[in-house]
């Protein structure tokens, strides 16, 4: 069941990003880098091949090269991705009209057409998925020239972008470039906002009631540790415990209850892995 909601999950966000593509990157012609980016491009030279079918074709050729020149360890996440968001692309373009378009003004596009694709990658990569595409071209250099995965993705993103001004125009190039740098802000704020948790630090007179609290009503685990006032050089027991939004506000309402003198110390946590939060295993 728990695999199931993450395929769910990483198709929603796929969704999201097909829908970016076909409504506002695509038909404004911004090429905001990835395989998706470049099909943009070669459907406007070769109008009878679909932006999906091209980006299909695109990953497809991408994850043989790679499997014989850095080796088969491909996630089945990943090949599931790259494959699904090629089909939904390709399946909106067969349904949508041709000329269908939510905007033609291109900062608005842009902003929108790259705010849903960012989120649609969050949701992806938060489940340890990639779409693959340039993601692989990238690993590609950097095992011949030993330049970094992320320069060497930037790298790539900018060329397609280049690429995009020399078909579309400058205008369409700036702003795809703007979509490009934008997209990997919006993609870091929406991951650290899908994991974030609290880590509550707690020193109370009512230790057995919290500790009990937190284990039967929260069902969470938390830690004892031992610590020295430095006002009153007395022992005092700090309970340590990471719990998300809505169980820390009721963890907060309960001690208030019963403690009013009690002291909360909370910090945002980015990630947690480990039980009851993210899982340690890979793809």
């Amino acid at each position: 069941m728990n695999t199931i909601k993450v395929y769910l999950k990483i198709t929603t966000g796929l969704f999201l990003v097909a829908v970016s593509i076909n409504l506002f990157l695509a038909p404004n012609h911004l090429t905001a880098g990835g395989v998706s980016g470049l099909a943009i491009i070669i459907n406007y030279y070769l109008p009878n091949l679909p932006i999906g079918l091209l980006t299909l074709i695109m990953n497809v050729v991408l994850f043989i090269v790679a499997f014989f020149v850095i080796g088969g360890k491909f996630g089945k996440k990943t090949i599931y991705a790259s494959l699904v968001l090629a089909a939904l692309i390709w399946i909106m373009d067969l349904f949508l009209a041709e000329d269908m378009v939510l905007t033609k003004d291109l900062m608005l596009a842009s902003i929108f057409g790259t705010f849903l694709s960012g989120i649609g990658m969050a949701i992806v990569f938060n489940e340890n998925a990639s779409t693959g595409g340039t993601d692989i071209i990238a690993k590609i250099i950097n095992k011949f020239f030993h330049i970094a995965i992320g320069k060497s993705l930037l790298a790539v993103d900018f060329l397609i972008t280049i690429l995009g001004a020399m078909t579309f125009g400058i205008d369409q190039g700036l702003y795809s470039l703007f979509a490009v740098i934008i997209n990997g802000v919006i993609i870091d704020y929406a991951i650290n906002g899908f994991n974030v948790c609290k880590q509550v630090m707690i020193v109370t007179s009512h230790k057995e009631e919290v500790g009990r609290y937190i284990t039967e009503t929260l069902d969470r685990g938390y830690t004892v540790l031992l610590a020295r006032g430095g006002f009153s050089n007395k022992d005092v027991d700090l309970i340590y415990t990471i719990l998300s939004r809505t169980e820390y506000i009721n963890l907060k309402k309960y001690i208030i209850s019963i403690d009013k003198r009690a002291f909360i110390s909370v910090n945002d946590a980015h990630e947690v892995l480990g039980e009851g939060f993210s899982q340690l295993i890979e793809d």
